[in-house]
């Protein structure tokens, strides 16, 4: 059985590759189709469709519901795998047809995410939709699998499956930039064989992510086979818990729609669909490495203490994963919101876009460590069979991302449009989270609550000095200069410059956070210590 520090740390490794190679791919193709410009943001509504139907299938059904049935399962004389192949039949055909229905309404779909398209954009978003809705399917194995292999405790591939996709992706960009030329942000230069490289290339790395699963599969120890009877598996049970979390995801959903409604105002000459997009990638990645690379293997154990009904553990287990897990992500995000300007000019295409982005990424970060909190706590509800309650509070963010986001279209100009759009969801996110941790409290009698503030005390106490050593750093390095956002006139150079001046801004700032830390003597530094040592050679 994996323990959760090797766990947490084989899921770190896997996500950290995975997300650098992500932002290679992004680069990749920010190369070949900008960053700002009708073509980019046309693509990114497309490519965005299927994310979109990924999102309804995993958090709607397979984390809230499916995996807390597969830990049930393991009860079962034959260790779940009966229960296991009509789950996955069943799944299948659902994918298959959720991908048709999805590719028939391609063209609405398009207009619903893109009013303010122009009609050309909105025929290439079109063209683009019908190579890149088949990721539904691939993405629905692909999860279905890796949430199966979590349950079962074999961690590591889910994470890791993504560096091939990105291979994938960044291999087909660079031949779509080798063909036809890069920075191709004009609409009307498309062609069907253009359209068809880069579309084809963002679905054919999908299909190979989740291929490679099945490699992983023998190590569960079950046997798949194709099972139509799907009496027993508890459709009935299911579809009761799935219900609500299928209504909270489609809530989610709505909320997205207005947000990309909204920003699609300042399409093609301020930051918008692309850009957003391209911002959260990088939002993304101490949330990924830190949040659910931790968080996923606690799930899996707070899983079985509930269905033991052991609540004792179960609080313990979500307050120690809280604290944690905030250990990290507060040190990563400040370290990330000092350096935005630099992290952003990996993927824009000049130093102007980089100080366009910044605010954007800056904004969604103000909603990093809520986010974090919430991944953790929702999960706890799900561990209970509880798919109700969320759903009630995610209500309360969903209303408030959709007023924010008409505010922001009212009081924002078209410059800063994006980044209110941002800032509102992250006040959203933490008035969401407040919520949960309250509820879940009295849920559980108790949740360490008093350790848990103090210990976010320390951690916010030393953020302070931590992002004014990485502002100054910023600053040192010459950022009224142009160093750090890069200048070059080598856009290769540039980026490099951007990464090296993240890096070094980062590594000061979390330097002077964890020293802080130490001085504060904060005993979480002894787990975070004993899970880093995990990444060391020979661990």
């Amino acid at each position: 059985m994996t323990s959760l520090g090797r766990a947490s740390a084989i899921l770190g490794a896997g996500t950290l590759i995975s997300r650098i190679t992500g932002l290679i791919r992004t680069i990749v193709l920010v190369a070949a189709i900008g960053t700002i410009g009708e073509a980019g943001d046309a693509f990114g509504v497309a490519n965005q469709l299927p994310n979109n139907v990924f999102t309804i299938i995993q958090t709607g059904i397979l984390t809230a519901v499916i995996i807390p049935q597969i830990v049930k399962s393991a009860s079962h004389t034959d260790g779940g795998g009966a229960y296991i192949s009509k789950l996955f039949t069943l799944g299948t055909v659902v994918f298959l047809g959720a991908t048709a229905l999805a590719m028939l309404a391609a063209p609405w779909l398009v207009a619903l995410y893109g009013p303010e398209f122009t009609p050309d954009q909105l025929a290439l978003g079109t063209a683009f939709a019908f190579w890149c809705l088949p990721q539904i399917f691939f993405y629905g194995l692909y999860a279905l699998i890796g949430e199966t292999l979590n349950a079962k405790r074999v961690f590591g591939p889910y994470t890791w499956t993504p560096v091939a996709n990105n291979i994938v992706s960044i291999a087909g960009f660079l031949v779509f930039i080798a063909l036809f030329g890069d920075n191709q942000r004009r609409v009307e230069v498309w062609d069907p064989t253009m359209i068809s490289v880069l579309g084809g290339t963002a679905t054919l790395g999908i299909a190979v992510q989740a291929a490679l699963l099945l490699f992983a599969w023998r190590r569960t120890g079950l046997h798949l086979r194709p099972d139509f009877r799907w009496r027993g598996v508890g459709l009935g049970q299911i579809g009761s818990l799935a219900g609500w979390t299928f209504l909270m995801v489609m809530a989610g959903q709505i909320a997205g729609l207005i947000q990309t409604r909204v920003v699609t105002d300042s399409s093609g000459d301020h930051p918008s669909v692309f850009m957003m997009q391209a911002a959260w990638l990088v939002f993304m990645l101490p949330y990924s490495i830190f949040a659910i690379s931790i968080g996923t293997p606690y799930f899996t154990q707070i899983a079985e203490h509930a269905h033991a009904n052991r609540r004792d553990e179960v609080r313990a287990d979500v307050a120690r994963c809280i604290r944690v897990v905030s250990l990290f992500i507060v040190g990563s995000g400040i370290a990330l919101a000092v350096a935005a300007v630099p992290a952003t000019r990996i993927f824009t295409e000049s130093p102007a876009d980089a100080v366009s982005a910044a605010p954007v990424l800056v904004c969604y970060l103000v909603g990093l460590l809520p986010l974090s909190v919430l991944f953790i706590v929702q999960r706890a509800f799900y561990a209970f069979g509880d798919t109700r309650t969320p759903f009630v509070f995610t209500l309360v963010q969903v209303g408030l991302i959709i007023g924010f986001s008409y505010v922001a279209a009212a009081v924002a100009p078209l410059s800063q449009l994006a980044a209110a759009v941002a800032l509102g969801q992250s006040i959203a996110g933490l008035v969401q989270t407040v919520i949960a941790v309250l509820i879940l409290r009295r849920r559980l009698g108790g949740l360490e609550l008093p350790q848990t503030l103090l210990s976010l005390g320390r951690f916010l106490i030393a953020a302070v000095p931590a992002g004014l050593a990485g502002w100054g750093t910023y600053l040192l390095l010459g950022a009224d200069r142009g160093w750090t956002a890069g200048q070059t006139g080598s856009t290769f150079i540039d980026k490099l410059l951007g990464a090296a001046g993240t890096g070094v801004i980062g590594l000061v700032a979390v330097v002077v956070y964890a020293l802080v830390l130490l001085v504060l003597r904060a005993p979480e530094m002894s787990a975070a210590r004993r899970l880093v040592t995990r990444f060391l050679p020979g661990r």
